[in-house]
């Protein structure tokens, strides 16, 4: 099986503290981990980077916080797509770059856990990718503290979001694992 890395939204953006309290702050590092190994081995890798359409969002291209952060940061000759929507896949040539490829199998990481990351291992597994979650190299925030709060719903913790995702991920759309057991299954 080809298994490719797909990094997703690790941007400077999302340092902002317009989006609210983070878990995970080692997410980057993880993700970092898992690049460097891709790299090494030669497999498929992608990156992926939002531009969006909101104004005032601190991804989008007139915000100063698009780029993709240093420690992720594509090397020259990697490929980097951009998007617009929540899906990696969505108006992107991901899914078509991956089968040219020969890909059957894929690593997602990135920001944040139940926006962008959710609704690309969906994607991923709806369109057929044996799909692998690095749950601990992606983080969440607190409830859309960007966009406002729910009055309705109650308040929940960016770790409370993120554990409640990936464990809805997990068996139905993707295998949910650790950058170590990521590393070890691919060695």
């Amino acid at each position: 099986m080809t298994r490719a890395l797909i990094l997703i939204d690790i941007q400077e953006g999302m340092d902002s503290p317009l989006w609210g309290a983070r878990n995970n702050p080692d997410a980057e590092n993880n993700a970092a981990r898992l690049l460097a190994a891709f790299r090494v081995s030669g497999a498929p890798l992608v990156h992926i980077q939002h531009f969006s359409t909101r104004s005032t969002s601190p991804l989008h291209p007139d915000q100063g916080g698009n780029a993709i952060k240093g420690i992720v940061a594509p090397r020259e000759g990697e490929t980097v797509f951009g998007k617009g929507t929540n899906s990696a896949f969505i108006g992107t040539p991901l899914e078509a770059h991956l089968r040219d490829l020969g890909v059957t199998g894929v690593v997602i990481a990135g920001l944040s856990t139940p926006q962008c990351i959710s609704t690309s291992v969906r994607m991923a597994a709806n369109l057929g990718f044996d799909t692998w979650l690095a749950h601990d190299a992606c983080a969440a925030f607190e409830t859309h503290a960007a966009y406002g709060w729910n009055p309705d719903a109650p308040r929940m913790t960016a770790q409370h979001i993120h554990d409640s995702e990936v464990s809805i991920l997990h068996g139905e759309f993707c295998q949910a694992m650790t950058t170590d057991a990521i590393l070890g299954a691919l060695a």
